[in-house]
This record gives C-alpha cells, structure tokens and sequence, in this order.
C-alpha cells in the first residue's frame, strides 16, 4: 500500500549509551511521485480551502502525522 510516510531500522551500536529508536520514520513529499504536472488537474473549489490546505491542487497536499503514532495498517 501507498503512504507517504517511510519506516525504516537504523543500526544500533552495542556500546550506545543511550536508549535507541528502533523504528524511525520520515515523511516524503507528493511531489516525489508526479514527474511533471500534467495539465487540468482538479483545483480546490475554494480559494479559502485551498489556502488552509497550503496547495491549489489536492493531489499535492500532504496532511501532517505526528511521527510517533503508527497507522493501523502499517505494521
């Protein structure tokens, strides 16, 4: 399945001081997965939408998802 956001497992040293994060994750931009922009993409129907969403384009909004939560179907 699709998702923006990536997990993956750093290496962890056995002389680490610290607690490691086992699973690390980071978000990719939408952008990454459209080559050019192809002419007569649906806009947002609003201007006051789209400004809250920070895009005209609804295939290039990207919500934000704290880090630390993992989606149900990402296990």
């Amino acid at each position: 399945m699709f998702t923006q956001r990536k997990y993956y497992t750093p290496y962890i040293s056995p002389y680490d001081p610290c607690k490691p994060i086992e699973i690390k994750s980071y978000d990719t931009p939408p952008q990454l997965y459209i080559g050019m922009q192809p002419p007569g993409l649906p806009q947002y129907a609003t201007a006051r939408e789209a400004l809250y969403r920070g895009t005209l384009w609804p295939l290039l909004y990207s919500p934000y998802s704290s880090p630390y939560e993992r989606g149900e179907d990402d296990d």
